[in-house]
């Protein structure tokens, strides 16, 4: 069996969606603490005039807040798991983003006009809700970063494979790496070489 053959990729390093939902997470976080010391936990849901940065906010949309910080922050452990949480913030948010519609009269029809505004919301946060929906969903389909793992066979070490029997990330020497081989090993006999 040769060597590709037996190559398989792997997710490598820290992803793209792992910086986004720390972002996401750590914003969340932020608004949900900064909201709770202007509203307090008075009247939990009630339609408080108070505003944070233009968005009208009351303590359940705090806790809201606080815990999608936090989810967002564990989430960052894995790609999967920050993926997954793009999903949720697309679909959430998504679905959160519509009904603020319809209580702020964007949507004329109603169906859940019973239940009121608990979350106290306004145009400024549909705006918001829009975009955590939207940033969601690329956090769940931005493609990963990849790398191409090669298991090693016994055999004669190389400068740029592990050693035999062990395995690894095989890695390929750039022309850059081949320029200074070169040069290298001239400086070397030149200077050397017996005079």
């Amino acid at each position: 069996m040769t060597r590709s053959e037996e190559a398989h990729i792997r997710v490598h390093g820290v992803q793209p969606t792992q910086v986004l939902a720390a972002v996401v997470g750590l914003v969340y976080l932020v608004g949900g603490i900064l909201g709770f010391l202007r509203t307090g936990f008075t009247a939990f849901t009630g339609n408080q005039h108070v505003l944070l940065i233009g968005f009208m906010i009351n303590p359940l949309h705090n806790l809201v807040h606080v815990v999608v910080g936090f989810v967002g922050l564990l989430c960052t452990t894995t790609s999967v798991l920050s993926r997954t949480f793009g999903w949720l913030l697309f679909i959430g948010y998504g679905l959160l983003s519509a009904w603020g519609l319809m209580i702020t009269g964007v949507i004329t029809r109603n169906p859940v006009a019973g239940l009121g505004n608990p979350l106290n919301l306004n145009a400024a946060d549909n705006w918001l809700h829009i975009a955590t929906a939207l940033l969601g969903l690329v956090m769940a389909i931005v493609p990963a970063r990849k790398a191409i793992h090669v298991p090693t066979a016994a055999g004669p070490t190389s400068p740029h494979l592990p050693p035999a029997g062990t395995y690894g990330t095989t890695a390929v020497p750039s022309a850059d790496d081949s320029q200074r081989r070169r040069r290298g090993s001239w400086f070397h006999r030149r200077h050397t070489a017996a005079p």
